[in-house]
């Protein structure tokens, strides 16, 4: 399959940005569908997938996943164009396309993951595969899962705005341009309702200085088509539990109340004083439900 070509400038380089990637010793380079993933796999037992949410990476789950490696398996992926993985074609970055191909990773792996763990966008993808028949988890876990439309004015544009935003080549280099300062990178992270310290930011802003990196988050979000997959969810059979921050400001708290009342098998996680980005604040208290979920599930 076709990659985009990126230049030294425009794409990020794991020798040099990822010097100090978190969890680095368990990083790994895998071709699947087409495509050089960065995927990191930490620690024994049974598998735990984590993925992380558009404009994310890896980075996202470090410390929540040296916590969890000390009981499990634990498979986390720079989803395509993210991170230090291959930018695909815009069209391999819709909701199915991405759900196949990480499944894809998944089998080059030889990797049956008995729970899912995904963040924001990463859980619809996760929510795609176990429709699709593309993974079988005893359970998922969704942290401010970004599963239903946008309700807003604003919403209703927002995905034709970024279909003509990822068309135009100039807004990935403005978009990096102005992560290159600090304030307007800690100004994003601060709308979504989390605090993160200095050095956690500074992973975001070193994404976010990526031309290709920010061309895949802008591909996601005109990709997307979140309203055929609502009409979906009712058919999801795996259990959903859905792990939600009570300061989030990115996705409405009261989304993951609304889905709950429409799965029998959904059942919600209420964090209070956490953000969109709650596995990032507090690592230890989405490790405690993971580990209580995977007790829960059957050998």
């Amino acid at each position: 399959r076709e990659t985009r070509e990126l230049s030294v400038q425009q794409k990020l380089d794991f020798a040099r940005d990822g010097e100090d990637w978190p969890n680095r010793e368990a990083s790994r380079f895998v071709e699947a569908a087409g495509l050089k993933w960065h995927v990191q796999v930490i620690g024994e037992g049974p598998v735990v997938l984590l993925v992380h949410g558009t404009g994310a990476s890896s980075h996202s789950f470090g410390e929540l996943a040296r916590i969890l490696s000390d009981a499990f398996t634990v498979v986390v992926p720079d989803l395509p164009g993210h991170g230090f993985t291959d930018l695909p074609p815009p069209s391999r970055l819709s909701l199915s396309e991405m759900a196949e191909d990480l499944s894809a990773l998944l089998k080059t792996l030889r990797l049956e993951p008995r729970l899912v763990v995904g963040h924001s966008a990463g859980a619809a993808i996760l929510i795609e595969m176990c429709l699709d028949d593309l993974v079988e988890p005893e359970a998922i876990i969704s942290i401010n899962g970004a599963l239903l439309p946008f309700d807003s004015m604003i919403g209703q544009f927002f995905s034709p705005m970024a279909k003509l935003l990822v068309l135009n080549p100039l807004v990935p280099k403005l978009f990096a341009w102005r992560a290159s300062s600090g304030s307007a990178v800690e100004r994003l992270i601060d709308s979504t309702g989390s605090r993160l310290k200095a050095d956690e930011l500074g992973y975001y802003r070193r994404l976010f200085q990526s031309e290709g990196h920010v061309e895949a988050a802008l591909g996601m979000m005109a990709g997307w088509d979140l309203h055929t997959f609502e009409k979906r969810l009712e058919a999801l059979k795996v259990p959903l539990i859905l792990v939600v921050g009570s300061e989030d400001r990115a996705v409405s708290p009261d989304d993951a109340f609304k889905i709950s009342d429409r799965l029998p098998d959904a059942k919600v996680v209420l964090l209070r004083g956490l953000g969109h980005l709650a596995h990032e604040e507090s690592p230890e208290r989405i490790a405690e439900i993971v580990e209580q979920w995977a007790a829960l599930a059957p050998a």
